[in-house]
């Protein structure tokens, strides 16, 4: 298994030498343009360490879900914690679960400027036009969900021209996935663009005490809408609907981590959301005046089998135990920004400038139920019973104003400050009688010094503070210490060097984050005879860093050819945790100490194409445990770790103007890895605890056409 990736690497590199050796004069990059900052940039001009994931790379390396895709990024990982990952984490930060509700995300998630953040299952790929992801804090752009940075999604705008396409997949697994798309002018300046994917896989899994092969299945559908309407020069509207239903379930892991799961009551990981976004631009000569307005609403199920088992495979124990949870969840938000044009800028035209207004209104109620019984024979006038419900409400307003300006210094210096002041109060009850009404205002931005060493080089220095709000521990009592936890403060210095020019384009960051009251969430099983009782509690720990490289590189070594990778490296520490010092001095859970990507793609004039990527991530702790139960080795889950993994992705095919088909593989090489891991008693009757992992998807082999008319 090793020596395979070895060999890929041979050949990876001889495809790099042959594509140099053809290289050609007339070979040039393809524009990327940054949409996620106050106004849209080159890369090269954004002071800060940002990858894009533009439409043509989404095209050809053949995924279904962003959770594939990620992988491309490096110092970005997701937590498997559900069938599709919902959450990410940047520079090794940011939440593994939050099925407790009470939404305070680390990494801020976006998709058509709505907010969905802690809900990344939404993030399908058909009709998307481009991804951004942001490392570092984005305090005064989005504030309190960006305290690690932020993941920005937009789809495929309305075409100027009449537009009709239609894509079809079949591959192992049982997958099939069917989309379709139209656009074009309607009326006057107004047009629009309608698309519908739906995609359905059996998931991977064999369950043989049920029969079925569909436990952990994918179902996943998305219609999406947009309208825009540019009458003149000086405004321009866009309106974005959409609707998403994922119905996957969830039958993920096994006593044995393996592919085989013995559940009887297998679970769902669910979501269906609708949501919608008005953008209206106003310009006049020296001002611009922007207005977001957003909404969604969100019914989430997440249920599981918590014992993994059945009643013949825990015989003679009886040893039966379930856990779902639902949740609802609507936002509102308003946005207000004005900003000058080339016209309005100030002190001579030196000086642009953006103010703005941000209002978000979050509403949440979480139902949870878990019930089971267990049995030891040996005992059997002992049982244990489970039979709890506990319903819970959360409400959040946050409200922020923020100031963004860019002083052009002499040449070739360029001076550029940000402050965003973010008031965030909360209300929280629940059934067993809890009420929480934390109110706290944070403050955050960021100042950044850039000098342009060449027309095609930039250097910049990079100070940023980022912030989170505190919370409370669902499900808690209020007197309990563990109820509640303070805000969260990160403050980021970044060195970085970008330079591109027609042919060839990479950076190099290099950064240090010191987390203030870092948020650790530990985890722990209140009862080893009861596998639902396993629950996670956020407190603070005094210190943290995080600190690292981020390099990048696209080269267009040839018409044809296209060389890119990414490189992240990453050290991480837990600093002053006096509530747990198992914990303390430890690194950071999902923060591999290495990531990387390596790509090649090839396009030829008659129509042939294909794309080689290799994938790479080290070990890493799995999570915060509190010290366990087990008398003999306290600190077992503590030291358990994700390990790491090598992937091989492949595309090939033939395409026309209007029509192309592709054969694709994900993990070539068949290659085990993991996606999440657990620690805990869950095999009677004495329950030790040991290390359980959701394993990854094997390998999968596919075809996809694609035709356009």
């Amino acid at each position: 298994m090793v020596q395979q990736p070895n060999r890929l690497i041979s050949i990876w590199l001889l495809l790099a030498t042959s594509a140099t050796a053809l290289a050609a004069t007339d070979g040039r990059l393809e524009e990327i343009v940054v949409t996620a900052e106050f106004s849209p940039a080159d890369p090269r001009e954004v002071p800060s360490s940002v990858v894009v994931l533009d439409d043509a790379l989404i095209q050809q390396a053949a995924t279904q879900h962003f959770e594939e895709l990620s992988l491309l990024v490096p110092n970005l990982t997701y937590s498997g914690e559900g069938n599709r990952a919902q959450y990410f984490q940047i520079r090794g930060i940011g939440e593994l679960a939050q099925y407790e509700g009470a939404p305070n995300p680390s990494v801020g998630f976006i998709v058509d400027d709505v907010d969905f953040s802690g809900l990344g299952g939404i993030a399908t790929l058909f009709d998307v036009h481009q991804i951004e992801v942001l490392r570092g804090p984005q305090g005064t752009r989005y504030g309190a969900n960006a305290l690690a940075g932020l993941v920005y999604v937009t789809t495929t705008p309305a075409p100027e021209r009449f537009d009709l396409s239609g894509e079809v997949t079949f591959a192992q697994d049982g997958a099939k996935g069917l989309g379709v798309s139209v656009g074009g002018p309607l009326a006057g300046q107004v047009a629009g663009r309608l698309s519908w994917h739906h995609y359905q896989s059996d998931g991977f899994r064999s369950n043989p005490f049920l029969g079925r092969n569909d436990t952990h299945r994918r179902d996943e559908t998305a219609l999406r809408g947009k309208l825009s309407w540019q009458p003149n020069d000086t405004f321009d509207a866009q309106l974005t609907a959409f609707y998403v239903d994922l119905d996957d379930g969830y039958d993920a892991f096994a006593i044995d981590n393996g592919l085989t799961v013995y559940s009887d009551n297998p679970g769902r990981d669910a979501q269906r959301s609708l949501a919608a976004a008005l953008r209206l631009t106003r310009r006049w000569e020296r001002i611009q005046l922007l207005s977001i307005s957003s909404m969604a609403q969100s019914n989430i199920a997440v249920s599981f089998d918590a014992d993994w088992g059945n009643d013949d495979f825990w015989a003679p124990f009886q040893y039966d135990f379930i856990s779902a949870t639902r949740r609802s969840r609507d936002t509102l938000s308003q946005e207000l920004r004005i900003a000058s044009l080339p016209a309005g800028g100030l002190l001579g035209g030196r000086l642009d400038w953006v103010v703005g207004l941000y209002g978000l209104e979050l509403t949440e109620v979480n139902d949870k139920q878990d019930a089971g019984i267990y049995v030891d024979p040996a005992f059997a006038q002992f049982p244990f019973v489970l039979d709890s419900r506990t319903e819970r409400a959360y409400e959040a307003t946050n409200l922020a104003a923020f100031v963004d300006v860019q002083y052009s210094l002499p040449e070739p210096w360029t001076l550029a400050a940000g402050l965003r002041v973010e008031n965030r109060s909360a209300d929280y009850r629940d059934n067993e009688g809890n009420l929480f009404s934390p109110d706290e205002t944070m403050l955050g931005g960021q100042l950044t010094l850039t000098r342009e060493l060449t027309a095609a080089a930039n250097l910049y220095a990079r100070l940023a503070r980022g912030y989170k709000a505190g919370g409370f521990n669902l499900g808690v009592p209020a007197d309990d210490p563990r109820a509640l936890f303070d805000r969260e403060y990160l403050v980021n210095y970044e060195v970085g060097l970008k330079i591109s020019n027609a042919r060839w384009s990479g950076d190099l960051v290099l950064f240090l984050a010191e987390r203030e009251e870092q948020q650790v969430e530990t985890t722990t099983q209140l009862d080893p005879n009861n596998p639902a009782s396993f629950v996670f509690f956020t407190s603070n720990a005094g210190r943290g860093f995080n600190r690292g490289l981020e390099a990048s590189a696209r080269w267009r070594v040839a018409e044809r050819w296209l060389l890119s990778g990414g490189l992240g490296l990453l050290k991480t520490k837990v600093e002053q945790f006096g509530n747990n010092g198992a914990i303390e001095g430890r690194e950071q859970p999902h923060a591999p100490a290495y990531s990387y990507h390596l790509g090649i793609s090839y396009e030829h004039p008659r129509g042939w194409f294909g794309r080689l990527d290799m994938i790479g991530r080290a070990a890493a702790f799995i999570d915060y445990f509190e010290p366990g139960f087990t008398p003999n080795d306290p600190l077992f889950c503590i030291n358990q770790r994700l390990p790491g993994y090598r992937l091989v992705n492949a595309r090939v095919g033939y395409g026309r103007p209007r029509w192309s088909a592709a054969v694709w593989v994900r993990n070539l090489f068949d290659e085990e890895f993991a996606t999440r891991g657990f620690c805990f008693g869950n095999e009677p009757p004495a329950f030790p605890e040991a290390l359980y992992l959701k394993q990854g998807d094997p390998r999968q082999v596919g075809i996809t056409f694609k035709a356009r008319f």
